[in-house]
């Protein structure tokens, strides 16, 4: 294929997201396999002014976007912001996240078609990047997760937006819970459009390369003739939706657990007992963020989700009422013992006042709210793709 020069940055930059494609069609690669083309700085940067110049390029009909190695992305690159904070400004980390968020908005309102083929990693930020999106194709090789929990932070990415929408209280499910999902509970939840087997991968790209038109019915058709229906797994957790809507329609996190609890001494079993621990094992205060950011989201747009998104972020990143973002990167990410010590502690000791208190605008007379840009009628229209 063809190599599309595109500028975005320093050379480095450019090599993290590689750019490649045919007259009609651009193949944007992310490319830090090492790192599971987690999303650095440049990397976002990068991919913010190829979406925003192709949007304007009335010869590019369709965006392909894929990753090098065996992740798509598995995520932001969280360690490094953490450690820019510690070493100068939480404003530094502030400017990744309102980045990647504008980035997040383009993406969800982009008038022109994106193939996102999820043949790997799929997490956090690496959901972002994907699920906005147009078509989401899955594989038997897909493992997809909102993590951020157990990380002390929460899903963000406008993951609110889209976990919101899946089919009853599953969204609440994967996002308190961090569980991880394979390419056909993808499919089966709406997370995914298509399933793909990794084999006929490159008689996909080579006919969508091909494809001379933005119109999503022609691609739809042309993905169709390599997508398969599966079925979810026997023991998926998606077959358990009478459980998950019975236990994750609480109000309360400490309500999700007791209902789950009330369920494991009904019946001993593996699935409802290793909810329960995952949801011990997360930071208190996230888990109290993320229900009611999906709630809130429920009533809520794209637009109006990221920039809730941006507000905790900023909180978080001020340590304000907790460092347990910092704690969960150092415990899992940094010095990998994985026994983070969460403060506070307990979700009872978690004082509503203070979660109010993080979708609260930040008092800092130098801070302001997430701005997005302006998008055309035509690109709005894309919005609720879920």
């Amino acid at each position: 294929m063809a190599s599309f020069s595109q500028d975005g940055g320093n050379e480095a930059a450019t090599d993290q997201v590689l750019v490649e494609g045919s007259r009609f069609t651009r193949i944007l690669i992310l490319n830090r396999p090492q790192q599971l083309n987690a999303l650095s700085f440049q990397m976002i940067m990068k991919l913010l002014n190829v979406f925003v110049a192709y949007e304007k390029d009335p010869d590019v009909k369709l965006l392909i976007v894929k990753g090098n190695g065996r992740a798509f992305c598995a995520g932001g690159d969280v360690a490094a912001v953490t450690q820019s904070v510690t070493e100068g400004d939480w404003t530094m980390g502030a400017e990744y996240f309102r980045n990647e968020y504008t980035l997040n908005y383009i993406i969800a309102t982009y008038s022109k078609p994106q193939v996102s083929i999820l043949d790997g990693i799929v997490m956090g930020g690496g959901a972002g990047v994907s699920v906005h999106g147009r078509f989401r194709i899955a594989t038997e090789e897909t493992v997809f997760a909102m993590p951020e929990t157990s990380l002390g932070l929460f899903p963000d990415v406008g993951a609110s937006y889209f976990l919101s929408r899946l089919p009853g209280y599953f969204g609440e499910y994967v996002g308190l819970t961090g569980t991880r999902l394979d390419g056909a509970e993808m499919l089966a939840c709406g997370l995914a459009t298509h399933f793909v087997s990794s084999t006929n991968l490159k008689k996909l790209e080579e006919s969508l390369s091909k494809v001379e038109t933005s119109d999503p019915f022609a691609i739809c058709a042309c993905i169709d003739q390599f997508s398969k229906s599966v079925p979810p797994k026997p023991s998926s957790s998606y077959h358990r939706m009478d459980v998950i809507d019975k236990c994750f329609s609480k109000e309360t996190v400490e309500a999700i657990i007791g209902s789950l609890e009330k369920e494991a001494v009904i019946a001993r079993d593996e699935w409802i007992m290793s909810s329960i621990l995952s949801l011990k094992k997360a930071s208190p205060i996230s888990l109290k963020i993320t229900l009611r950011s999906i709630r809130e989201a429920r009533r809520q747009g794209v637009d109006k989700c990221l920039i809730n998104d941006y507000r905790l972020c900023c909180h978080i990143l001020r340590q304000e009422a907790s460092k347990d973002f910092f704690e969960g990167c150092r415990a899992i990410l940094v010095d990998k013992d994985k026994n983070p010590k969460w403060e506070p502690s307990r979700l009872d000791q978690v004082d509503d006042k203070v979660v109010d208190r993080y979708f609260a605008e930040v008092r800092d007379a130098n801070w302001e709210d997430l701005k997005l840009p302006a998008r055309c009628s035509l690109a709005a229209k894309y919005v609720s793709r879920m």
